[in-house]
Formats: structure tokens, C-alpha cells, sequence
């Protein structure tokens, strides 16, 4: 996100870098087909596969627009706060999807309860609260200081709109993720999935940046950050980083991926307060700390819960082997 609040705040459309990106991950992306399907034991693509993978593409593009949108409007310390609502919407989503279990009675579903409802307080908090700032920011380096920088990042930024774009974009990568895990169920090919979302995100993009951007000059790439912010956005946020999440989504579930993303708050701070010069406030510094709690309220909800199942399991192991043991005993006394 910084990256991206950078290269917007030097010019960059955000329309058609949202195409740039796509279509740079479908060409590096553009070789798993052929090769993944040479393989012997390969899935086949069914109808039913390409309409979810095409429904994960459209919600992908809507979450990745949301985000471009809502970055532009805000800061990137408000995104990567907001992203902390993932791991609460995913578990909403998994309950009504039903993968995962709850029971109101244990204590670690009502953690994860508390933890969820935590979150979105300290979204909305973050959000509507910006508050006074915490100290003064140093100034950015004379290569990555434009003159309408600060102007863009400070008084002219609509907060609460790009924070309700980014909170929506929040839910729509936890709606993502629901969508990965169904798909993985029937189609496990990881690699095959990433192209396809990355070739009709492309096509959305396309059309969007076509229908939206009317200066020809909006699509000149330059050597500056913008065209580092595509090259990062597509290569390692976009392939690496969705492919690692698909990847560890297909051997755990999709709570346990969400978990790991308010890490990215601390990221944020400190790259935006050393590149862009940005203020720490305290209405997200407030925010940021509830949402980090509900986070790690439900992560302990979600420990406790595989530790009573690893326990059942290994309680039903030795009920079942005593019995196996059990039938032997009583035909040597019926035998004597």
C-alpha cells in the first residue's frame, strides 16, 4: 500500500495501473496452464469450477479497485488497519458457510465472538476518529518527495470515505477467500487458479480503465515509481503473495490464513512514516489496538479449539483400540 499511495501521489492513474498489474501477473502466470496440464493425475476444468473461478475474479477486481480507490482517499496506516478486519470476516463468513463450527457455551467460541465484534469496532473507530497526531513526521527523501505529496497525503484526503472503500475491500478479500476454499475442494490446482482470476481480472480492468480513462497520457509508462509500484503490485503482491495464500489456504482453512494480516499494520507504519513522511494518529493508533486484540482474541478461541480436538482425537484413538482389544478377551474366556 505504500508503494501505491507513492506512485499515486506522483501521477499515476490508479485505473490503469489496476490494468498494468493484472495483465503483467497473467503473462507471468501465462505458462501453468500448459504445463501444469501435461502432468498425469491433473483435474479437469468443469463448468462448475470456471463459474466460481470466474465469480473469485469479480470479487477479486471489486476488493482490488476498493483498495486502489480507497488508498488514493486515505493513507496507507487506515488500509493496513482496516485489513485487520479480514480475519474477523472470514470467520463470519466461514460460520455461514459452514466451515467452521461454533459452540456458544465453550469459552473459545465466545473469544472468537468477542474477538470478531472487537475488530469491526476498532475498524469503525479508526475510521470515523482520526484525532490529533502523535508527533511530527521526518520529510520524506528528495527522490520519492513530490511537490503535491504531503498536499495529497494531509488535508485534501477524504478519510472516511476511503476508509469505508477499504473496509469493503476488507470483506471482499474475506469473501475471496471463502470462494478459494469451495473451489479448492474440487479443483486443487493452484497455480491454474491464479491464472485464470488474473486473466478476467485483466479483462475487467481493461474495460473499466477504457470506459473511465479519456487522457492518452495516462497510459505512458514512465521509469519513476509508478512503474516500480506495477512491477511490485503485480509480481509480489500479486502472483507471489495470492499464490503463497491459495497455497497455504488449500493444506489449513481459510480462518488460519486471515489470521496473519494484522502484521501488516506494523509494516505499514513504519514504511509510511519513513517514505511518505505520514502522521501517526491517535485515532488509529486507538483503532489499530482494539482490532489487534479482537485478532488475537479469536486466534486463542481458534488455538483452544484444534487443542480440544487433537484431544478427542487421540481419546477416541484409545477408546477404539481398546475395543479392538476388548472382542479377543472375551473369545479366549468362552473358549476356557
Amino acid at each position: 500500500m505504500v508503494v501505491m499511495k507513492m506512485a499515486m501521489s506522483d501521477g499515476i492513474n490508479k485505473y490503469t495501473m489496476a490494468f498494468y498489474c493484472n495483465a503483467l501477473s497473467s503473462l507471468a502466470l501465462l505458462p501453468c496452464p500448459f504445463i501444469i496440464s501435461r502432468r498425469s493425475g491433473s483435474c479437469p476444468l468443469t463448468f462448475s469450477v470456471f463459474r466460481k473461478i470466474f465469480l473469485l475474479a469479480l470479487v477479486g477486481f471489486a476488493s482490488q479497485m476498493s483498495g486502489f480507490v480507497g488508498i488514493d482517499y486515505s493513507s496507507p496506516v487506515l488500509g493496513t488497519a482496516l485489513m485487520n478486519l479480514i480475519p474477523a470476516f472470514t470467520f463470519i463468513l466461514a460460520i455461514f458457510s459452514r466451515m467452521e463450527k461454533v459452540n456458544w457455551k465453550s469459552s473459545s467460541s465466545q473469544a472468537k465472538l468477542v474477538g470478531t465484534i472487537a475488530s469491526i469496532l476498532g475498524a469503525f473507530l479508526v475510521t470515523l476518529y482520526k484525532g490529533p497526531p502523535l508527533h511530527r513526521s521526518p520529510l520524506p527523501p528528495a527522490s520519492v518527495q513530490p511537490h503535491r505529496l504531503l498536499f495529497v497525503l494531509s488535508r485534501q484526503s477524504n478519510w472516511i470515505l476511503g476508509g469505508f472503500l477499504l473496509a469493503a475491500e476488507a470483506f471482499l478479500m474475506s469473501l475471496a477467500i471463502i470462494v478459494q476454499a469451495l473451489i479448492l475442494k474440487n479443483y486443487p490446482m493452484v497455480m491454474n487458479i491464479m491464472f485464470y482470476v488474473m486473466f478476467f481480472q485483466t479483462i475487467f480492468s481493461g474495460l473499466l480503465s477504457f470506459v473511465i480513462v479519456r487522457e492518452p497520457q495516462s497510459w505512458i509508462l514512465k521509469v519513476d515509481v509508478g512503474l516500480i509500484a506495477i512491477l511490485y503490485s503485480a509480481l509480489v503482491a500479486g502472483v507471489f503473495r495470492l499464490t503463497l495464500g491459495i497455497w497455504c489456504l488449500k493444506r489449513t482453512g481459510p480462518v488460519f490464513v486471515s489470521m496473519f494480516q494484522p502484521l501488516g499494520t506494523v509494516f505499514a507504519v513504519v514504511l509510511g512514516f519513513i517514505f511518505l513522511g505520514e502522521k501517526l494518529h491517535i485515532g488509529s493508533l486507538i483503532g489499530a489496538t482494539v482490532i489487534v486484540m479482537g485478532f488475537y482474541a479469536v486466534v486463542w478461541g481458534k488455538s483452544k479449539e484444534e487443542e480440544k480436538a487433537i484431544e478427542g482425537s487421540g481419546v477416541g484413538e484409545s477408546l477404539a483400540s481398546s475395543s479392538d482389544k476388548i472382542p479377543l478377551l472375551q473369545d479366549k474366556a468362552s473358549s476356557v
